[in-house]
C-alpha cells in the first residue's frame, strides 16, 4: 500500500511541477495526505482531512522516514490496490477491484518492449512519453493509427512497471468526448532487438563460464612433462653418465625410449645406442636387490605381526581362564544375581573374540604351509628339470652368451675403426689439438685392451662349451646305456617269473636297485610294488619294505613333503660311499 503511495508520489513529482501548488494540494488531498510542500511547510492552512478521497487514515507527512521516492517491494499477500494517477496533460482512473487481473502472454526472453493498446484517438506520442516515462527510461516508440503503440524501455524491470498501468481508464484534461477517453491494455511484447540484446548476453555469460571452467582445469591440470630433446653426441654423452646414476635413471630411460621410438639410431650411432642400452641392463640387478629387500621387509612385518597376535591370543586365553575360574561354584556363590549376569555375559563376549583372533591366526599359518609346500613342489620341480636336463640348459645358456660376447666384439671393433679413422682425419690437424688427439689415443688404446679380452674370454667360453657338449654326448651316452640295462633286466624277468627260481631275493633286489636308480628322486612302496607284481602277483607290501630295511646301507627312507602332503619314500644309496671317496 505504502509503495503504491509512493509510487503516485513519484508521479505526481515527475508529471506536475511545483509552481502548481493547487495540483499538488489536491493530489496529497486524494492519498489522505496533508498537503504540505518538500520543506515540511503546510499549503493548505485550512485543510480538513476528512474531505479527502481516502477516508479514514490519518494525514500523513511526506517527509516521514521511510517515505522515499523509490517504493519498497511489496507484499505477494497484500492485495494491490491502485489509485487516480493524475498527470499534466490526462488523467487515469484504476479499473474495478473486483475484476480479474488482465490477462497477458508469456514473457519472451529479455523482453524490453511493451505493447499498449486501448489508446484515446487524440493520443500524441508526447502523451504516452508523459504516462509511462514514469515507469523508466524510454528509448524509443512506435506509435500506430490504430490506437496503439511500442514503446522500448532500456532496462528490462521497467516493463513491470508499465504493466501495472493496464486496466486503467485514460481521459485527455476534463473533456469527455469519446475520442479523448480509452482503456489502456498494455502486455509484453517480442522485439527482435530485444531478442539479440538478450542471446549476446548469453553468449557473453557462456564465455565467461567457460573461461572460468578452464581456468579452473588448468590450476587442477598437472604439470606437463618437459618436451624430449632431439639426439646429438652432446646429449648422448649427457645420457650416458645419467643411465649410470640411480637417482636420474627414471628420466634417463624415458629419454632413451622416446630416441629408440623416434627412430634415431641409425649405423653411424648404434654402437652409442648399444652402450646406453648396456648401462640400463645394468640396472636389474639393483632393481632385483630392492625387490628383495621390500619383500624381506614385508616378511619381517608379516612375522612381527604374526608375534603380536599370538601375544594378544595368549592374553586372551589367561582372560578367558580368569572368567571360567570365576564361574566355578566355589566363587560363583559369592556374587550376586546382576554380577553373574555381567560375568556371563563377558565371558562370551570374550571367547567370541578369541575364537576371531584364534582362527586369524591358524589362517596365517595356514598360507605359510601352502606357501611352503609350493615353493617345496617348485624346488624339485626344478630340480628335477635340472638333472634331466641340466647339460642341455647350461649348452643353451653358453651358446647365448657366446652370442652377447661376439655382439660385444663387434661393437668394440666398430669403435676401434671409428677411432682409427678419426686419428687419420686428426692427424693433418695443427699441433694446438693436441690434447684432444691424446685423448682419442688413450680412448682407442683401451678400447684395444677391451677387445683383447673380450677375444680371450671368448675363446675360454668356446672351449668351456665344447668341454659341455662333450659332457652332454657322454651323458646321453650313459643314459641309453642305463636304458638297455632296464629293458634287459625287465625282458629276462619276464622270460624267468620270480615264483619259480630258486634264488628269490637276488632278481628282486636287482630290479628294486635299477628301478630306485632311475628315480633319483625315490619312489613310495607302494609304487615299488606296484612295479614288482607286474612280474609276480604274490608280492606283498610289507615283504618288499622289510627286504629294504634289512639293507640299511643299500636303501634308505626319506620323508618328503609337508603337511597333509607328506609321504615316505625309498631311495637308493648304494653309490654314494663311491662318489664320496
Amino acid at each position: 500500500m505504502d509503495g503504491i503511495r509512493s509510487m503516485n508520489m513519484d508521479s505526481g513529482q515527475m508529471g506536475m511541477p511545483m509552481s502548481d501548488p493547487g495540483a499538488w494540494a489536491t493530489a496529497m488531498n486524494n492519498l489522505g495526505m496533508a498537503p504540505m510542500s518538500m520543506t515540511g511547510q503546510p499549503l493548505m492552512s485550512d485543510f480538513d482531512p476528512s474531505l479527502g478521497m481516502m477516508t479514514g487514515i490519518a494525514p500523513m507527512n511526506p517527509m516521514m522516514p521511510g517515505l522515499g521516492i523509490v517504493p519498497p517491494p511489496i507484499s505477494q499477500d497484500m492485495p494491490v490496490v491502485k489509485e487516480i494517477i493524475h498527470c499534466k496533460s490526462c488523467t487515469l482512473f484504476p479499473p474495478n477491484p473486483n475484476l480479474p487481473p488482465p490477462a497477458t502472454r508469456e514473457r519472451p526472453p529479455g523482453c524490453k518492449t511493451v505493447f499498449v493498446g486501448g489508446l484515446p484517438e487524440n493520443a500524441t506520442e508526447q502523451l504516452i512519453v508523459e504516462v509511462f516515462e514514469q515507469c523508466g527510461e524510454i528509448v524509443a516508440i512506435r506509435k500506430s493509427k490504430k490506437n496503439f503503440c511500442h514503446i522500448r524501455f532500456a532496462e528490462e524491470c521497467t516493463v513491470d512497471k508499465a504493466l501495472f498501468l493496464s486496466g486503467y481508464r485514460i481521459r485527455l484534461g476534463s473533456s469527455t468526448d469519446k475520442k479523448d477517453t480509452g482503456r489502456l491494455h498494455v502486455d509484453f511484447a517480442q522485439a527482435r532487438d530485444d531478442l539479440y540484446e538478450w542471446e549476446c548476453r548469453q553468449r557473453m555469460l557462456a564465455r565467461e563460464e567457460r573461461h572460468r571452467r578452464r581456468i579452473e582445469e588448468d590450476l587442477l591440470r598437472p604439470p606437463s612433462p618437459p618436451p624430449i630433446v632431439h639426439y646429438s653426441e652432446h646429449e648422448c654423452s649427457q645420457l650416458g653418465e645419467k643411465l649410470k646414476d640411480d637417482s636420474l635413471f627414471p628420466d634417463a630411460i624415458r629419454v632413451l625410449l622416446t630416441w629408440v621410438e623416434r627412430g634415431e639410431v641409425n649405423r653411424r650411432n648404434a654402437n652409442n645406442f648399444y652402450s646406453m642400452i648396456q648401462s640400463s641392463n645394468s640396472h636389474i640387478r639393483r632393481l632385483m636387490n630392492e625387490k628383495a629387500t621390500h619383500e624381506k621387509e614385508m616378511e619381517e612385518a608379516k612375522e612381527k605381526f604374526k608375534n603380536a597376535l599370538a601375544g594378544i591370543l595368549v592374553q586372551f586365553e589367561q582372560i578367558v581362564s580368569v572368567f571360567r575360574a570365576a564361574s566355578k561354584q566355589k566363587a560363583w556363590d559369592h556374587f550376586s544375581k546382576a554380577q553373574r549376569k555381567n560375568l556371563d555375559m563377558w565371558r562370551k563376549q570374550a571367547e567370541e573374540i578369541r575364537n576371531i583372533h584364534n582362527e586369524e591366526l591358524m589362517g596365517i599359518r595356514r598360507e605359510e604351509e601352502m606357501e611352503m609346500s609350493d615353493d617345496d613342489m617348485e624346488d624339485a620341480s626344478e630340480s628335477k628339470d635340472s638333472d634331466d636336463s641340466g647339460p642341455a640348459a647350461q649348452v643353451e645358456a653358453l651358446k647365448e652368451e657366446n652370442d652377447s660376447l661376439r655382439c660385444q666384439l663387434d661393437a668394440y671393433r666398430n669403435e676401434v675403426e671409428l677411432l682409427k679413422q678419426e686419428q687419420g682425419k686428426v692427424a693433418s690437424v695443427p699441433p694446438q689439438h693436441s690434447e684432444e688427439e691424446a685423448t682419442r689415443r688413450q680412448q682407442l688404446s683401451f678400447l684395444q685392451q677391451a677387445l683383447q679380452g673380450m677375444q680371450k674370454q671368448l675363446l675360454k667360453i668356446r672351449d668351456e662349451l665344447k668341454q659341455r657338449e662333450a659332457e652332454l654326448e657322454r651323458s646321453a651316452e650313459e643314459k641309453q646305456r642305463l636304458e638297455s640295462q632296464v629293458q634287459s633286466l625287465q625282458e629276462r624277468g619276464r622270460s624267468f617269473p620270480l615264483a619259480h627260481t630258486p634264488q628269490v631275493r637276488i632278481p628282486r633286489l636287482r630290479i628294486i636297485s635299477t628301478f630306485l636308480h632311475v628315480h633319483p628322486f625315490g619312489a613310495s612302496i607302494e609304487y615299488i610294488c606296484s612295479y614288482l607284481q607286474r612280474l609276480d602277483t604274490k608280492i606283498s607290501t610289507s615283504e618288499v619294505e622289510a627286504l629294504l630295511a634289512r639293507l640299511p646301507c643299500t636303501f634308505t627312507q626319506q620323508l618328503t613333503g609337508v603337511g597333509a602332503s607328506l609321504e615316505k619314500r625309498w631311495k637308493f644309496c648304494g653309490f654314494e660311499g663311491i662318489k664320496t671317496t
